[in-house]
């Protein structure tokens, strides 16, 4: 499967309708982007099931800024729209590998549930705070 490519009008949308996500954040000029795109590229067409998508930082600095991506690659995955997965650095094909294949496992129900609690305590925290 190809990569999926980010911009400020699919971003949403490619995140609410994926089951499990995975986003390259890079730029033309970042060397170790350009070492782990065919890592990132070879998974894309092993990993079928899973939708692999690619956000330009240059290109969409916008949604870079607000998600406060400060090194590339950045690379995050979403399971159930959920974010389960942030970090920077290259990675190796093994290595990617045992990320998808623990992203994949991750029970989709139960991740949604532990957000909502999430939510719903930071919520609370919220208004804990504006009322004093």
């Amino acid at each position: 499967m190809a990569t999926v490519e980010l911009t400020t009008e699919n971003f949403a949308s490619t995140i609410e309708g994926n089951d499990t996500l995975f986003i390259d954040f890079w730029a033309a000029w970042c060397g170790p982007c350009r070492m782990f795109a065919p890592v990132f590229d070879a998974a894309s067409e092993k990993y079928t099931d899973v939708t692999f998508a690619k956000l330009d930082t240059e290109a969409q600095g916008e949604i870079a800024a607000a998600l406060e991506i400060q090194s590339i690659p950045t690379l995050m995955a979403f399971r159930g729209g959920v974010l389960v997965y942030r970090e920077a650095g290259a990675m190796n094909a093994s290595g990617f590998d045992q990320l998808v294949d623990a992203v994949k496992a991750l029970d989709l129900e139960e991740v949604r549930a532990q957000a909502k609690e999430a939510q719903e305590r930071h919520d609370a925290e919220h208004a804990q705070a504006s009322e004093n």
